[in-house]
């Protein structure tokens, strides 16, 4: 034990006490170093795959601590600090912050109709535009004035900066039936605007679209966004077998295809129904457009080919209500009980008013009681009546042709508002003309010659009422 504890202490007496010049100690140190690695190397020489697999396990498993190296340089918290001060020009200076940010620019898009009320500002505003001098130029230009401020209804587009500065405005309209539109451009040239107005023809895309009846066909086309044109349609197509004022049903279904005019690919208006179909009270009504190859023009027909033309419209007037029938009634003039011998249509003065059938006219001019008043002969003796027209668009002996508009609905003569008063007389006498016409004859189906054609019409527009039956159930789940 005492040679044990000589040796543990020997080497801090070395550390504090030991010289260069103690040379018995440096012998000691020498001799202890050789019985050392003598004794190793017999144990080398005795077990050398012990000892090899002991290195290289050490090394292995993160025994490098034994090869660790220590440092002798100095202490760099020890170290001099020396502080170099050199002058540098800001890359910012003479910018703005607005030239310094990366910010890419971009224009902003916004449509709307022109209203009755609008000035110049209020359109701009609505179109998301804030330029007093875009409205200042508005105010001023010809183009503008004509065909822009106050048109109610009117498409108009606006461009704008990403700080909402009018870069163009784009208004669109159709005035004819030529399959024409009018462009008028507003822009930005230099430092004002310019306008021009150009012409382009319409382009023609057909939608689909489906609704159910909960209170009145109008109500259940507008929670469909089906134009009001194209629901007039539909209640013109299947008037001889749908009473729309009477006889719809709650749960009541429709499907339809349709035509819709673009302009610019922008939506201008409604063009004709293409094929439709109604669910009424059990029963399922159908059409389909259609113009045979020899015809000069088309008509409607079932999707089995037969004709949905009868010889005489249900109505001389687009959907509207019937005020007074033909019957009984108490005069509102007269003040007497008296028969009336035809159906009063209420509408406001200047509604379109049409013959119900093709014809001759007889007579058009002023009439007692009747006011402005035009008569047409149809064949076999039948005579239809048109009363009380704020104007007249038609001359005697004229031929027209069924749907023809012959005047406008007004007040004129014994009347105490706009309305239509309409006749119906077989060999001059009078009859109901609602009755009259849902028993007039349909017009010839689809002709052998063009029967291929429209089938495969047919089949197109059967898949096309599907999907837009499809359509409708999908929206209202």
């Amino acid at each position: 034990m005492r040679s044990k504890a000589l040796v543990l202490t020997q080497p801090d007496a070395l550390r504090t006490h030991a010289h260069p010049g103690d040379l018995p100690l440096k012998n000691g140190f020498t001799a202890a170093s050789q019985a050392l690695l003598a004794r190793l190397s017999r144990s080398i020489q005795q077990h050398p795959k012990r000892i090899t697999a002991a290195v290289a396990t050490v090394l292995l498993t993160g025994g490098g601590g034994a090869f660790a190296v220590a440092s002798f340089g100095p202490d760099p918290l020890d170290l001099p600090v020396r502080l170099f001060e050199q002058p540098v020009e800001s890359l910012a200076s003479g910018k703005s912050l607005a030239e310094l940010v990366d910010r890419p620019s971009f224009s902003l898009h916004r449509s709307g109709q022109v209203r009755a009320s609008d000035t110049p500002e209020s359109l701009l505003q609505r179109l998301g535009v804030a330029d007093p001098a875009a409205a200042a130029f508005l105010r001023r230009d010809s183009n503008a004035q004509r065909n822009l401020l106050g048109r109610t209804g009117r498409i108009v587009s606006a461009e704008t900066t990403d700080d909402h500065r009018l870069l163009r405005i784009t208004a669109r309209w159709a005035h004819d039936d030529d399959g024409l539109f009018q462009r008028l451009v507003i822009e930005k040239s230099g430092d004002g605007f310019a306008s021009h107005i150009t012409a382009a023809p319409l382009t023609t895309s057909s939608r689909l679209a489906g609704g159910v009846i909960h209170s009145s066909l109008f109500a259940a086309t507008d929670d469909a966004n089906i134009p009001d044109g194209v629901a007039v349609q539909l209640a013109e197509l299947f008037s001889g077998d749908i009473d729309f004022r009477r006889a719809l049903r709650k749960g009541d279904r429709f499907s339809v295809v349709y035509e819709t005019l673009e302009a610019d690919g922008e939506p201008l208006r409604s063009g004709r129904v293409l094929s439709a179909e109604f669910h009424n009270n059990g029963k399922t009504h159908q059409a389909v457009w259609f113009q045979e190859p020899s015809a000069s023009k088309g008509a409607y027909y079932t999707l089995d080919g037969q004709s949905l033309r009868r010889a005489y419209l249900t109505s001389p007037l687009e959907f509207s209500r019937v005020s007074s029938g033909f019957a009984m009634r108490f005069h509102p003039i007269h003040k007497t009980w008296r028969a009336h011998l035809g159906t009063d249509f209420a509408a406001p003065t200047g509604t379109a008013v049409r013959t119900i059938g093709d014809g001759v006219v007889e007579f058009a001019g002023t009439q007692n009681g009747f006011g402005n008043v035009v008569f047409i002969k149809h064949r076999n003796q039948h005579v239809t009546v048109y009363a009380h027209l704020s104007r007249i668009d038609v001359r005697a002996n004229q031929a027209v042709e069924q749907g023809q508009t012959i005047g406008a609905v007004g007040a004129t003569g014994w009347a105490t508002g706009p309305h239509l008063h309409f006749e119906f007389r077989v060999n001059g006498q009078h009859q109901d003309p609602m009755l009259i016409a849902k028993q007039s004859e349909a017009a010839a189906p689809v002709s052998p010659a063009a029967r291929p054609e429209f089938n495969r019409l047919s089949a197109v527009m059967r898949t096309q009422l599907d999907s837009a039956a499809l359509i409708q159930q999908a929206s209202a789940n």
